[in-house]
């Protein structure tokens, strides 16, 4: 079976990456994943060649340039902790070039599409922040590209765990295409921990127990869940952010909550 934790590397490759999740490493058939870490001044190239994308900057600011348009200093916040992000959404076909102003970390988002959308901003200002749970279960979510604004097959949302709580929880799952009760979805989660030397705990089991696996998370880390559950904890001192992306073959997010904790909602 893939390995369900992916790290990332300390040192970017030539063209920026520090970590890389294609359909084909992952096993399965729709998200794409990456996060470059570029110098002020660098530049990375793509294409999004059969997929559409959304691009993330984590902290700093960039240019990004397709043959036909221009976005000039997406970004600003100096992390994932300090407030929403900016985002851009670029459909299949779309040849793009990234230009760092400043130390730039940017995730890349992806998933196989035939048309898209045209291509879009997003906006601090746009993004609905929104407060989900309570006690040591309440966090913040920030939906950056869900089912109420227009793609072909991405989902996208931040989420920022305060130390001491849970995410993802109670647990649930996404893994049958049985709506309109539950849709099929692949995620990923890319991990950052504040303090950095911090780490996370994340469980992703299945109903039969035929996937039961409690994986340790450190900055960086970006975990795979190809099924099942996957609940997520920050220990006390350490806060957690995490940008989720899914896409399955319908773009709807519905989902079953683990029936043995459905007494906690």
């Amino acid at each position: 079976m893939t390995e369900l934790v992916v790290p990332s590397s300390k040192t970017p490759g030539e063209d920026g990456s520090v970590v890389k999740v294609t359909p084909e490493s992952a096993g399965w058939g729709y998200v794409g994943f990456e996060v470059l870490r570029l110098a002020a001044g660098q530049t990375a190239g793509r294409r999004a060649e059969g997929v559409e994308v959304c691009l993330v900057p984590i902290s700093g600011r960039c240019h990004v340039a397709t043959d036909s348009d221009e976005w000039r200093n997406i970004g600003g916040r100096e992390g994932p902790f300090d407030g929403p992000p900016h985002a851009l959404y670029l459909p299949p076909g779309t040849s793009y070039r990234i230009e760092a102003a400043g130390d730039l970390e940017l995730a890349i988002a992806s998933a196989p599409a035939e048309r898209g959308v045209e291509p879009r901003l997003v906006r601090p200002e746009e993004i609905e922040v929104e407060v989900r749970g309570s006690g040591n279960m309440e966090r913040e979510v920030r939906p950056i590209l869900m089912a109420d604004a227009p793609a072909e097959t991405l989902l996208v949302v931040e989420v920022l765990t305060p130390n001491g709580h849970w995410s993802s929880y109670p647990p649930h799952k996404h893994d049958r295409d049985a709506l309109p009760d539950e849709s099929y979805l692949e995620e990923t989660y890319y991990h950052r921990v504040k303090p950095e030397g911090g780490f996370a705990l994340q469980r992703v089991y299945t109903d039969d127990r035929s996937l039961d696996e409690t994986l340790v998370c450190q900055d960086g880390d970006v975990v795979l869940v190809p099924k099942g559950y996957h609940p997520v904890s920050a220990p006390p001192g350490y806060d957690l952010y995490y940008l989720n992306v899914m896409a399955g073959p319908v773009r709807e997010w519905k989902f079953k909550n683990d029936p043995q904790h459905e007494w906690l909602f």
